[in-house]
């Protein structure tokens, strides 16, 4: 794929790879548009003057976009990395054998307009990020969801979904999404991870960027300033906000989802400012009647570990929902969706070669299905090389070292629980943080590795 002189992709090529390769479905005109001119260093303003939408609606557009593609790639994407993020995972799917390289030819041949005679389209499609909501590669974990798309039709009503990371968290918060869709509810979505930390840092900041962000998920023309008092306090003016405007404005029900909210964990300030903010909503809905259409859904990857009181925090209260890990049978059945024949030729055998490697974790048990249904590929091979660095699991692991790296309690903490041969004792806030790591599991205060593939990977690299 041809590069320019700065060594990167050219806009059209990052837009054929979105399209291609990291989404499940192209995107529209309007999205297309602002991925390109974005690419091409033209402001939102720019891009409004050029393609004769209002500057409001590109916005709009913008936002939605980068979060989109975040939840995909299981990164942050912004105008000014979306370019390096999108050459990164190339880069991944180009280091895989044999097929991901058939996918990379298809990808230099339709930049050249040119239509490849021999090469298939891979599918399913690599494992990582956000699941569509029709794609196959959805395992369900029965009841669980339907439990959950029963409770978000109750009035008022809290889900609180954890999970460690890529354990699918957000992908069944999106199908519960797409449920209330189907009855005619409103839906606004918001991962805090695209909050920025200067705005993480100050409560004011982050309750007027949320009311903004809600707003915009809704087509809602942001009010905040007509809202906003400095003498009530920013916790008022939010909840004003919401009840005089955006819940007035829409008359119906409406479910809000926000995902990794453990983030905000790190800034106790807004933590402690917001938190009871969801707690005080949920319960206004046995007072006031508009707060009963109010729906929320609240997805972190740990138990809280910062100060708050019972009486004010949204962990105790509502529904909460612990995503298990798969079970046999769903290894099993997520095999045959990605065509191998477990299920006919020795299913048990090779599905618990597996999971005495990884466990049950969804996406280390999907990553090593997508290898082992490309060609000359073996489970053997694939046991032998998954805890060295050049095994299929290899970007994962370096992305948890270097976290573990930068801090040294963590690194202490995770060395200890790789070397020791039985269970451990941790200060909690670590082990709350490796946990929502999904590195560690911990029952009745004794702490050991969530899988082997950790035991071996860390204890090696840590030695």
């Amino acid at each position: 794929m041809t590069q320019n002189l700065n060594g990167q992709l050219t806009d059209e090529e990052v837009l054929t790879i979105v399209n291609t390769v990291v989404l499940p479905k192209r995107l529209n005109s309007i999205q297309e548009i602002v991925l390109r001119l974005s690419l091409s260093g033209k402001t939102y303003e720019e891009i409004a003057m050029s393609s004769a939408y209002s500057i409001q609606h590109i916005r709009d557009v913008g936002y939605q976009l980068w979060q989109l593609l975040s939840e995909i790639l299981d990164e942050k994407v912004t105008k000014k990395n979306v370019q390096s993020v999108v050459m990164q995972r190339l880069s991944e799917l180009e280091d895989l054998e044999p097929k991901k390289r058939v996918k990379s030819s298809r990808l230099k041949m339709e930049s050249l307009g040119k239509t490849p005679s021999n090469v298939h389209e891979e599918n399913p499609k690599h494992p990582g990020g956000l699941i569509p909501v029709n794609s196959p590669l959805y395992i369900e974990r029965p009841p669980l969801e339907q439990r959950c798309y029963e409770e978000i039709l109750i009035p008022g009503a809290l889900l609180r979904i954890r999970a460690p990371k890529q354990m699918g968290k957000t992908s069944l918060m999106t199908r519960i999404l797409a449920h209330a869709s189907t009855q005619g509810y409103c839906t606004a979505r918001l991962n805090l991870s695209q909050a920025d930390r200067a705005i993480l840092a100050d409560s004011d900041k982050f309750l007027r960027w949320f009311c903004v962000n809600v707003s915009r998920q809704l087509n809602l023309e942001p009010q905040v300033n007509n809202y906003w008092d400095e003498d009530l306090g920013s916790k008022v003016s939010c909840t004003t906000y919401f009840q005089g405007y955006i819940l007035q404005q829409i008359r119906r029900p409406l479910v809000l989802a926000l995902d990794e909210v453990d983030l905000i964990f790190e800034f106790p300030t807004v933590a402690q400012d917001f938190l009871p903010l969801l707690r005080f909503w949920y319960e206004e809905a046995n007072n006031l009647e508009i707060w009963q259409n109010l729906r929320q859904i609240v997805v972190h990857s740990t138990e809280i570990y910062i100060p708050l009181n019972l009486n004010q925090s949204p962990f105790n209260v509502g529904v909460p929902v612990k995503l298990p890990e798969f079970t046999l049978e769903q290894v099993i059945k997520l095999a045959g969706c990605y065509g191998l024949n477990w299920c006919r030729k020795n299913p048990t055998k090779n599905a618990l070669q597996l999971m005495e490697l990884v466990g049950g974790h969804p996406y280390l048990i999907s990553l090593a299905l997508s290898h082992l249904s490309q060609e000359n590929y073996t489970l053997e091979k694939l046991l032998e090389e998954a805890p060295t660095p050049t095994g299929i699991y290899g970007h994962h692991l370096r992305r948890h070292l270097n976290a573990i790296q930068e801090n040294s309690e963590l690194k202490t903490a995770i060395k200890r629980v790789v070397t020791a041969s039985e269970s451990v004792d941790l200060e909690s806030i670590v082990a709350y943080k490796l946990d929502s790591m999904g590195l560690i599991k911990m029952s009745q205060n004794k702490i050991y590795p969530s899988c082997e593939l950790y035991r071996l990977y860390f204890r090696q690299q840590l030695d």
